[in-house]
């Protein structure tokens, strides 16, 4: 299953990384690729919206499904 995430507040490829493996420590979650320019994260894998957001902003971002 893939999941996009809408994501602010990344500025550089150091946020990008930061949400990816925050998002990766996740039970279930195979991948994660964040792309500042977009301001999204493309997850694959089984967990849940809300886990995904709670995630990205325990990281200290803004996020929303």
């Amino acid at each position: 299953m893939s999941t996009t995430l809408t994501v602010e507040g990344m500025s550089c490829g150091h946020c990008e990384q930061t949400v990816e493996e925050a998002i990766e420590a996740l039970a279930g979650v195979q991948s994660a690729e964040a792309d500042r320019d977009t301001e999204q994260v493309t997850v694959d894998g089984d967990a849940g919206p809300d886990q995904l957001v709670a995630a990205v902003e325990d990281a200290g971002y803004d996020a929303r499904t």
